[in-house]
């Protein structure tokens, strides 16, 4: 269950419009044979590995348990971890070189390829289609999604919950030209909302939980439906291909704390709670939406990748074609 790229920099590249199923798997069988290629270089030393992180999700509680810490402290490897809003100002980091791995749902990564960023698709988490909603105030008139034309709807740009506002607006036949976005993030969105100067928010868990419990917010939409709701975990491209095994080992233990974090999602609420700083009951909503298991990237992934690709570039959110397989890495068997 995500500053963000100046617009300059998003507005770079885009996605294909109509690429067959069939030929984003071939796509990616050749792609991916690059990609592992170069996961297969000697690989250099390190000593400190710079993992982002969000507000909820498996890397706080594998951050909480210092099992990946220990596992890396005996080969002498440090891990820094490093807090975000939301994805776009993460994979920003990511392209910069100040941090080697990361969390997003699925837009940001989109933006950041059309930004030219060098990064990659490692892995991915089970899909959460409750992991993301359309927020009303308290008290509002709105009960319809057809009545959200020309309203102000907050949103962070670039985000998951952009893709969902664009999904949710295109399901009951509105563009999203028919809305007047506000870009913010969590925070600003947020204190937005309480002022009454938005008349609606789309945001991820915990802040749509919070809201809700707090300001009495109701959910006109999640995601059900409209999108399967992965988040995925990206590399730097250079990280990754000079260091697949540790690459292999971070996503190993983030396997096993999401089969920890299945076998009591009690315990990770708490766990939420006091890394997050938000009450434990708000907490426990938000991990409850979401569904945990980590998985290398496959190319069933990357066909619902490219669907978010197609759908932000026929909204001319971004202007050119890409083809997201093209940054898919692959495991080295060995």
């Amino acid at each position: 269950m995500s500053q963000p790229f100046l617009v300059s920099h998003l507005l770079v590249a885009a996605v294909s419009l109509a690429l067959a199923a069939c030929g984003v798997q071939a796509g990616n069988e050749a792609n991916q044979t690059t990609v592992a290629a170069a996961a297969t270089a000697t690989q250099t030393t390190i000593q400190e590995v710079r993992i982002g992180h969000q507000a909820s999700g498996s890397l706080v509680f594998l951050k909480d348990q210092k099992t990946l810490d220990e596992a890396l402290a005996k080969e002498n490897i440090k891990v820094n971890w490093v807090k975000f809003t939301s994805g776009p100002p993460m994979l920003e980091a990511l392209n910069t070189g100040n941090l080697d791995f990361a969390t997003t749902g699925e837009a940001p990564p989109i933006f950041a390829q059309a930004a030219n960023a060098g990064l990659v698709y490692v892995a991915h988490e089970a899909a959460s289609p409750d992991s993301e909603g359309l927020l009303l105030p308290k008290g509002s008139n709105i009960t319809d999604v057809s009545q959200l034309k020309g309203k102000k709807i907050a949103v962070a740009k670039g985000s998951s919950a952009h893709y969902t506002l664009l999904q949710g607006l295109k399901k009951h036949g509105l563009k999203f030209s028919d809305i007047t976005p506000v870009y913010l993030q969590p925070s600003d969105g947020r204190a937005a909302f309480e002022q009454g100067s938005v008349d609606a928010w789309v945001v991820w868990e915990p802040y749509r939980a919070a809201a809700e419990k707090q300001l009495g917010a109701t959910t006109l939409f999640n995601t059900s439906g409209l999108k399967p709701s992965y988040s995925f975990y990206l590399a730097r491209k250079e990280f990754a291909e000079q260091h697949p095994a540790l690459v292999k080992t971070i996503v190993k233990h983030i396997d096993q704390a999401d089969q920890t974090i299945n076998a009591d999602l009690k315990a990770f609420g708490n766990i939420t709670a006091k890394q997050v700083g938000v009450p434990e009951d708000i907490a426990y909503e938000a991990v409850i939406r979401r569904k945990y298991g980590a998985a290398f990237i496959t190319p069933e992934i990357a066909i619902e990748q490219q669907k978010v690709a197609d759908a932000f570039y026929a909204e001319k959110l971004i202007p050119k074609a890409i083809q997201v397989n093209e940054i898919m890495w692959q495991a080295p068997q060995n």
